[in-house]
């Protein structure tokens, strides 16, 4: 029986200093540079009251376009990419907010490095830095603006719950652990 003992002990340490090399290299958010992220910025055409509510409104719908999109992005150049491939469809659907709301100006959508000042997200600051973002022109764009991160995806998440409830996170490697000493 301790022979038993002794082998799982052995096993339990061996599996235990394997997740420890396995998690040793997962970058957090936190350790990222400014070339690890995509920032969206959607610059309102003023900073009048109806031109800043149109800018939320756009806000919410092209996250509504891009999140399914961008979900399947697993770096940033394919996030890039995905975007690049749709900024038709982020202008046709700034352009589609504002003609509901009777505005004759148009949006421009492109992707380039601009600077951002220091933000911070929840638990996560981002230091001021230039960042390659999704810039989304409003009309003139010389209002107030929004920004957020596209990739890794901070904005682009399901925009209808704003808390963890319902976040199921999952190890590969925590299942393999529970499966072999079925707990």
């Amino acid at each position: 029986m301790k022979a038993k003992q002794i082998i799982g002990s052995i096993v339990f340490v061996g599996l235990f200093f394997v997740v420890i090399l396995f998690c040793a290299p997962i970058q957090n958010a936190s350790s990222l540079s400014a070339d690890d992220y995509l920032r969206i910025h959607i610059r309102a055409n003023s900073n009048s009251s109806a031109d800043q509510k149109v800018k939320y409104e756009i806000k919410d719908e092209v996250v509504k376009v891009l999140t399914p999109l961008l979900s399947e992005a697993k770096t940033k150049q394919q996030a890039v990419n995905i975007i690049n491939e749709n900024l038709d469809l982020v202008c046709t659907t700034a352009d589609a907010v504002l003609g509901e709301n009777g505005f004759n100006y148009t949006s421009s959508a492109f992707i380039k490095s601009e600077y951002f000042p220091t933000r911070t997200y929840e638990d996560l600051t981002l230091e001021s830095d230039i960042y390659d973002a999704l810039i989304i022109n409003l009309g003139s764009g010389s209002g107030d603006n929004w920004w957020c991160v596209a990739y890794p995806p901070m904005c682009f998440v399901q925009a209808t719950d704003t808390s963890s409830e319902g976040v199921v996170y999952k190890s590969k490697l925590v299942e393999i652990i529970k499966n072999f000493f079925n707990l």
